[in-house]
């Protein structure tokens, strides 16, 4: 588990990462151009090693969720059995920052591997270049099914499907715990459909 913004080392290992569970082989020389050239990164070769099994990969992004805001950090009142299940079961990071501490910006480094002078998301209301790369569509690449749910938020207040995710279940700008308005909705797959009760659930 990472903070909500990451360094471009920290992305690294996390593509690093899903492609190993997944058999893949990005090349460094591919990896190094498109976290340092430009905001319009150049396309990726994988390559599946033999033998290896794809496995399912889970991000989990809690956006504005302080580092030591979960029980088994020995936080005096938040319960979060299922984050404390992941931690256990997994890798907890103990040394990660945000490089940016906004919303928008530190989603689009996540989400790009670049810094925000690159990937330009500088506040809440720019968005993402057409053109650059998400780290989905690394997964993609090597055949794999992705899929986003939740708050995109990332510059601007659209909730349009984003290049690297096959499903796709959004909101604009920050959106409501319950619709505001009857007419109220959520985009599903490109499609306006009616947010029906609390967000959280609809979600998840």
């Amino acid at each position: 588990m990472c903070s909500r913004g990451v360094s471009i080392k920290c992305w690294v290992c996390w593509v690093a990462l899903a492609c190993s569970a997944m058999g893949v082989v990005v090349t460094g020389a591919e990896l190094e151009r498109s976290v340092s050239v430009s905001p319009v990164p150049a396309d990726v070769q994988v390559q599946k090693i033999a033998g290896s099994k794809p496995r399912n990969v889970v991000f989990i992004l809690s956006d504005d969720h302080r580092y030591d805001a979960m029980s088994f950090m020995g936080h005096q009142f938040a319960e979060t059995p299922h984050l404390d299940s992941l931690a256990s079961n997994g890798v907890h990071f103990e040394n990660a920052f945000v490089t940016t501490s906004l919303c928008s910006p530190s989603r689009a480094s996540i989400l790009t591997g670049l810094y925000t002078f690159r990937h330009r998301v500088i506040d809440n209301n720019r968005l993402v270049p057409e053109g650059t790369l998400f780290f989905p569509q690394y997964l993609q690449k090597a055949g794999y099914a992705t899929g986003f749910i939740g708050k995109w938020h990332m510059g601007g207040h659209h909730d349009d499907p984003r290049p690297g995710f096959d499903y796709w279940v959004s909101f604009k700008g920050q959106g409501n715990y319950f619709p505001p308005n009857p007419n109220y909705t959520i985009n599903v797959n490109g499609k306006r459909v009616p947010q029906d009760g609390y967000i959280t659930t609809l979600l998840t």
